[in-house]
């Protein structure tokens, strides 16, 4: 993904978690302001980490990156704010971020 970013997007501050546990850590030590999260992740889904997060901190946009479409119903009860395909464009993606393409 980073090598497709085109060269108008300013430098990003991007953090990884290993697992949904460690996602929520992570929001709530640095209060980002999205966070792109796979569903498939060890120890607590993206679906979980996704609902943990929305409720301590509304204003984080979350956007559900999967390659299961049957989980976007459950992703956006959850409260992501945008629900992507793993097949989706960069072009898509970046608009999903609002970063300039």
């Amino acid at each position: 993904l980073l090598e497709t970013l085109p060269p108008t997007v300013p430098p990003l501050e991007i953090h990884e978690a290993v697992d949904g546990q460690q996602a929520v850590a992570l929001a709530e030590e640095i209060d980002p302001q999205v966070i792109l999260m796979d569903v498939q992740m060890p120890r607590m889904d993206g679906i979980e980490a996704t609902r943990l997060i929305k409720t301590r901190r509304p204003t984080i946009r979350v956007i559900v990156l999967t390659m299961y479409a049957g989980n976007q119903e459950m992703a956006l009860s959850a409260g992501a704010d945008v629900f992507l395909l793993k097949g989706c464009t960069p072009e898509t993606l970046f608009a999903a971020l609002a970063l300039p393409t």
